[in-house]
């Protein structure tokens, strides 16, 4: 999973935020399933090259917003989700393949992953919220 997150240490928001926020991400998107155990905090240090009390920092805020549960001789785990929380329905093929086709094209532009989190951010912040929005030249 550590794999999966990164940390941009030039970037003006702090590590354990940009820590929180993919894993947060991961949990909401279905990559990482309530009962998923994390890395332990000095493994996920180590391969992100932070100090192990931002890691859990950014893991004790993730406790506190209900994302993850600490439990004892288990490590951290996703928290399983209120219900209604969860997807009615699996996610299009058509959405999966335009996140991919995004992904690839940010890595392309040197996008680090909390930029492109924000980026999308602002994007979803700034969407009239419309359901039924015209089609995508990715949809056509």
């Amino acid at each position: 999973m550590s794999a999966r997150i990164s940390v941009d240490l030039q970037s003006p928001v702090p590590p354990y935020e940009q820590i929180r926020v993919q894993i947060s991400t991961l949990a909401a998107s279905g990559v990482l399933s309530p009962g998923d155990r994390l890395p332990t905090i000095r493994m996920l240090a180590a391969d992100l090259g932070v100090a192990p009390g931002t890691v859990a920092r950014a893991y004790k805020e993730l406790e506190s917003d209900g994302i993850v549960t600490a439990m004892r001789r288990k490590g951290t785990v996703i928290a399983p989700q209120p219900p209604g929380t969860q997807h009615p329905r699996p996610t299009p093929r058509e959405l999966t393949a335009a996140v991919e086709n995004l992904l690839t094209l940010a890595r392309r532009h040197g996008i680090s992953d909390p930029e492109l989190l924000r980026l999308l951010g602002t994007a979803l912040r700034s969407s009239p919220g419309d359901t039924e929005a015209p089609a995508t030249t990715l949809e056509q």
